[in-house]
């Protein structure tokens, strides 16, 4: 399946996207909640498909802009630095013993189709193309067995990060916090349908120009180590977004460096999750 959230009269609901259009999930399993991350929490997925593939339901098509990020409100958004073997060799960087953490905030989720305006304080600002999974079940102290247990789904997610900012402190937040900085979607797509987890592909095209092109196979902390570490680490709560990484190819190691600039065009594809377009403004 393919969750998305949608925009209607009652507000923000949690739907399926079919070729017909989006069916409202909730209806479907005669539910009283709305959100997604409910939805994903109440442990109803199977409830979904099973109506779904039964005929339930009516596709509604939605407007332009409709479609907002799949989990507008993530207990946590958690994200994970230099976990690709070709995106560490091109910072020239050692290979992290365990998973470099940091965190983004809700107002940096924005859906496929945004427009991303970049902050004033930063003039060196970079793409970086993610794929992402959301928990679906509480884990705490999960082992790397059980891990794949404990995940919804995938989707796609755009670290958009203020370099010059980044590097101000020790930490890298002050450059990855800033409004629109996670562009988030299309959908949140189930394993069943996403396939293997060291097989999903990741691709940035920016204005139409390839720059970074490679496969989660080539994480240096595979989806289940991370579940794994990081459940040892904190609780992961059902909605908890959790983008793993980003492959070679950004600005910053681009010679002579380079950076997101008024009008660019961003693509974020991958043949199993979809692609998630961003438009960048000064």
């Amino acid at each position: 399946m393919r969750l998305v959230t949608y925009a209607s009269e009652r507000g923000p609901r949690a739907g399926v996207q079919t070729d017909q259009g989006v069916i409202d999930a909730w209806d479907l399993v005669d539910g009283e909640g709305a959100s997604l991350r409910e939805l994903i929490a109440s442990g109803r997925l199977d409830e979904v498909r099973t109506a779904l593939d039964g005929g339930g339901g009516e596709p509604v098509m939605l407007s332009p802009g409709g479609i907002l990020a799949p989990v507008p409100d993530p207990d946590k958004i958690i994200c994970v630095g230099l976990n690709y073997r070709s995106h560490a060799e091109e910072t020239g960087m050692e290979l992290p013993k365990a998973p470099t953490i940091f965190g983004k905030y809700r107002n940096a989720l924005v859906p496929d189709g945004a427009t991303v305006t970049l902050p004033a304080a930063s003039s060196k600002c970079d793409y970086e193309a993610e794929v992402a999974f959301v928990i679906g079940r509480r884990a705490r102290e999960v082992s790397v067995e059980d891990a794949l247990d404990h995940i919804a789904g995938y989707t796609l997610l755009n670290d958009l990060s203020a370099r010059d900012l980044q590097g101000l402190t020790m930490q890298w937040m002050a450059g990855k916090v800033f409004d629109g900085s996670a562009p988030c979607g299309p959908a949140l797509v189930t394993p069943d349908e996403a396939g293997p987890h060291d097989g999903i592909g990741i691709r940035m095209l920016v204005n139409g120009e390839e720059r970074q092109s490679s496969n989660t196979s080539d994480l240096i902390f595979s989806v289940p180590q991370l579940v794994s570490t990081l459940s040892s680490w904190m609780t992961l709560e059902p909605g908890d977004i959790v983008a793993t990484g980003t492959p070679s190819g950004v600005g910053l190691a681009m010679d002579p460096r380079t950076w997101l600039e008024d009008g660019d065009e961003l693509v974020v594809s991958s043949p199993q999750l979809g692609e998630l377009h961003t438009t960048i403004a000064r």
